[in-house]
């Protein structure tokens, strides 16, 4: 997609160069030259340009790319770590989009929301103050903004396994799984993800 925008791009700036040094006769030549060069190739190049960059927002590399989130990057990438998120992280399904993996709405307008999400961390990190922030600063004051929903585990987890039904607690706590009234990824159950940025009473 990078090499396809660069390349309608540049086919484009040569079209609208070439009208502008050699001024033609304002033939439908010319017409389809100025079309193309003006409308269709910047068109594509808008839209290849604009795909690439959803699909590097989904990396692990990206998300971890704002000095306040390097904790988290380095954690999901320690093979020694055995926080919730590094053991997923170690996941070869998951590749090297793990954080956009759990992290991703899952339903029709999954996609769009999230990436409308991830536009309140630039938000926040540009014009809320974040950039200037501490690492222990950030740990300290920022939470994720919603309970993490249930769902997104179950992607992978499926509730429906016997592997998951034959565990008691699962059973007894069917409801509140169903309903987010327990979280997955909290203490008592599975263990928050991130534990260095949490609270003693957090955890």
């Amino acid at each position: 997609m990078g090499a396809l925008a660069l390349g309608t791009a540049a086919v484009a700036a040569v079209l609208l160069l070439h009208h502008l040094v050699m001024r033609p006769r304002l033939t439908m030549g010319t017409r389809i030259r100025l079309l193309l060069g003006l409308a269709v190739f910047p068109f594509l190049s808008a839209v290849a340009t604009t795909a690439h960059g959803m699909h590097r927002t989904t990396e692990a590399e990206f998300c971890g790319s704002c000095h306040v989130m390097t904790t988290h990057l380095t954690d999901l990438e320690d093979p020694e770590s055995k926080s919730l998120a590094s053991r997923h992280g170690r996941n070869p399904m998951f590749g090297g989009s793990a954080c956009y993996t759990c992290h991703a709405d899952y339903s029709m307008l999954g996609y769009p929301l999230t990436k409308l999400k991830g536009m309140s961390h630039v938000y926040n990190y540009y014009l809320g103050g974040y950039r200037s922030w501490s690492l222990e600063k950030f740990h300290e004051e920022v939470r994720i903004a919603k309970p993490f929903p249930n769902a997104n585990c179950q992607q992978c987890h499926s509730g429906a396994l016997a592997s998951f039904r034959d565990v008691k607690e699962h059973r007894a706590m069917a409801e509140e799984l169903k309903a987010n009234r327990v979280s997955c990824a909290s203490a008592g159950c599975h263990g928050v993800a991130h534990t260095f940025s949490k609270r003693p009473e957090e955890l």
